[in-house]
């Protein structure tokens, strides 16, 4: 069956897009939901308009992506953590926290979701912390993990 999706399905394709699905994943999952309208000849022109919507909006969205990096790229970030006598922390430095540091240290508001921290951080340490900001767009923070007075 032939439809038109309105709006990102993961495995299936992207906003405006026609694609040829199953008859009863269409019928069950994409038109209950609102992802999707069967695919009309009709249909063509506001399939474009999706694309093109889509089209700008990846545009934007990359540009102020790269406007960012030009503000993090070889951005040393300091955070303070309670710390044990050895090093190890009393809790640990998250994705979260990275993103709390460089809000508060360089004025850009990123996603938890951007940072690529596979592991919390439990010692001190200075560490690289990859962020992707749009696909292709990305950069590398070093994060200074220092212990709290």
């Amino acid at each position: 069956m032939k439809v038109v999706l309105r709006s990102d399905v993961d495995g299936v394709g992207r906003r405006g897009d026609i694609v040829d699905v199953a008859g009863g994943f269409a019928r069950n999952f994409l038109f209950p939901q609102g992802r999707a309208i069967v695919a009309t000849k009709g249909v063509d022109a506001q399939a474009t308009a999706m694309r093109r919507g889509r089209d700008l909006r990846e545009a934007k969205d990359r540009e102020a992506a790269e406007a960012q990096v030009q503000i993090l790229a070889g951005a040393v970030l300091r955070v303070e953590a309670r710390a044990g006598a050895a090093g190890r922390l009393f809790g640990s430095v998250s994705a979260s926290d990275v993103v709390e540091a460089v809000l508060a240290q360089k004025g850009v508001e990123i996603a938890r979701h951007h940072v690529d921290l596979p592991d919390p951080i439990k010692a001190i340490g200075t560490y690289e912390v990859p962020v992707r900001l749009f696909a292709d767009v990305e950069t590398v923070l070093t994060v200074e993990v220092a212990a709290a007075d």
